[in-house]
């Protein structure tokens, strides 16, 4: 008679009672055992991930220095992680704005009463000295102030060479300021420092800003076969409506839209904007922004300084090149040509350096109308590139520009919600800019301009962090498959100082591009400063002049070629 174990033992002889038979099994087991153990341990990793707060900070006087020149890439960050740096970046932008209350203009920054000084000042100073000054702030009453954060505009100039550069400002934030001017040219140069805005202002812009994001209204068109409903949409709406829900569930970005009656919520096909009759300023505070006080001059008694040669030896620069760091300012103007300080430009002035460089090359431009002035100026420049009619309608639809002979593809398409406009623009293509990078395949000849900002300047500063870290998580999913794909950050451009500072202050600007330099810091992409280079050429406008756009597009022919 049998025993158990024999017995079960003769039961699996009897089942599989070819050896080979009885050790495909046994491997069979191993392999189920080690698979269940992998899978534990995948998920113990994923785990200690999600628990990590990856914030790095490094810009200006808002951001710390990062201690690292060079962090993996890490494509997959949960929405817990992307939660967490949007709040350690708002604390600390909170705290470096801090709430400034006043009960009357007197005690607000004058331009007027303050004082400059030229720190050790000479008679003549040589070509590439800097040259520092001492601000010292005071009040209507003539009080010397006791803390900074007044927005300042330092430039120098020489309108008879067409030349300009923009100047450093460091604030102790004790109501002091250092002034810092790189002589970088020959001759009489003039120097200005600008109070776009008192700290008493910032702060007020800075209150209004996070208050919500009704200061814009979007309305939705609904088309359904011959009948056109119009109804309002928003980043958030405060209805008791039905909605129609437009959600990115990945990058956790969202808009809205009043839900039409008998209408399905895929039947909006367009959007225009208005602004609406709110502000989050106080009627004193408002007095700050009268144009009277807005961009006045500090330095009106300063007499031209005489800056010579001096024989001094040049520094030798490496060639432009994706990934290198530029300092600030990054570069000046020299008649109507700008001129990079740390790095050596190649000069496409011919038709045919253009195209030599362009040959082979798709090029993907994202962003605002900013980006579309470039396709705007090569189609002039550059005959050989002919206009592809996409089909859309008005100025806001794809932009294509093919030479067949050569290979070469230019596109510019918008950026997602939210866009600013009077003019009625398609959303049927509409995308978010991490949506069309993921959408790039990538290779050596294929390069990314991505520009982000003056249509996020209306509404709370942690809509445009959240989008600018979805843009860097996807630029670090498109280098993991593709890294030789070069990418190209176009800072923003200054605008009219003397429009709607409440909704689009030069102020929201700056601080957007100081984020934006802060969670790229650590990717190998280039940087075009066009906020540096719209300083120096002192345009002062949203859409700056050809000359300006022809030197942004000579900088990107340098990184890519």
């Amino acid at each position: 008679m049998l025993r158990p174990r024999q017995e079960n033992r003769f039961q699996i002889l009897t089942l599989f009672p070819n050896a080979i038979a009885r050790k495909l099994l046994l491997m069979l087991i191993f392999i189920l055992i080690f698979w269940v153990i992998y899978l534990a341990s995948k998920d113990h990793t994923k785990l200690l991930f999600s628990l990590e707060n990856h914030i790095t900070l490094n810009q200006g006087n808002i951001f710390k220095k990062s201690s690292h020149s060079e962090a993996p890439l890490r494509p997959a960050v949960s929405p817990k992680e992307t939660e967490l740096r949007i709040k350690d970046i708002m604390e600390k932008l909170d705290q470096q704005i801090p709430p400034r209350p006043f009960t009357h203009v007197n005690t607000t920054t004058s331009a007027t009463h303050s004082t400059a000084t030229i720190l050790n000042p000479r008679d003549t100073y040589c070509r590439g000295d800097q040259l520092d000054i001492l601000l010292e702030v005071r009040d209507h009453l003539g009080r010397r102030k006791q803390y900074g954060g007044d927005f300042l505009r330092a430039r120098m100039s020489s309108p008879a060479l067409m030349a300009g550069a923009s100047g450093k400002v460091t604030d102790f934030n004790n109501g002091t300021y250092l002034v810092s001017f790189t002589l970088f040219w020959e001759g009489q140069v003039s120097l200005s420092l600008l109070l776009i805005h008192p700290s008493e202002g910032v702060s007020a812009l800075w209150r209004a800003r996070n208050q919500g994001c009704d200061k814009i209204i979007f309305i939705g068109l609904f088309a359904n076969r011959t009948s056109n409903v119009f109804t309002e949409c928003g980043l958030t709406l405060n209805t008791n409506a039905e909605l129609c829900q437009y959600m990115d569930d990945r990058d956790h970005e969202a808009f809205y839209c009043v839900r039409p009656q008998r209408m399905p919520c895929e039947a909006l096909t367009h959007m225009t904007t208005r602004t609406r009759n709110i502000s989050y300023l106080s009627k004193e505070e408002w007095s700050l922004f009268h144009r009277s006080n807005i961009g006045v001059e500090m330095m009106k008694n300063f007499t031209p300084i005489e800056v010579i040669r001096c024989n001094k030896s040049e520094n030798i620069k490496k060639n432009c090149q994706i990934g290198m760091k530029t300092p600030f300012p990054s570069g000046y103007t020299l008649k109507k040509m700008w001129i990079t300080a740390f790095c050596k430009q190649i000069k496409f002035n011919e038709t045919k350096n253009i195209n030599d460089c362009l040959e082979r090359k798709l090029i993907y431009l994202m962003g605002d109308s900013t980006l579309r002035q470039w396709i705007y100026y090569l189609q002039k420049a550059v005959k050989t590139l002919k206009y592809f009619d996409h089909h859309g309608a008005g100025i806001f639809k794809t932009h294509v520009l093919l030479d067949v002979e050569r290979h070469i593809l230019i596109q510019w398409k918008k950026h997602g919600h939210p866009f600013v406009t009077k003019k009625l623009f398609s959303v049927k293509d509409e995308n978010y800019i991490p949506r069309e990078i993921d959408r790039v395949a990538g290779d050596k000849n294929t390069a990314i301009v991505i520009t982000l900002g003056q249509h996020f300047r209306p509404f709370p500063i942690n809509i445009f962090i959240r989008r600018a870290i979805n843009i860097q998580k996807a630029i670090e999913r498109l280098f993991l498959r593709s890294p030789e794909t070069k990418v190209i950050l176009k800072t923003e451009n200054t605008r009219e100082i003397h429009q709607n500072a409440e909704m689009f202050s030069d102020f929201h600007g700056y601080i957007q591009n100081l984020i934006i330099r802060d969670i790229f810091v650590d990717l190998n992409v280039g940087i075009i400063d066009a906020w540096d280079m719209t300083i120096a050429y002192c345009t002062n406008n949203a859409h700056p002049p050809d000359y300006v756009i022809q030197n942004q597009i000579g900088m990107f022919l340098n990184y890519i070629c």
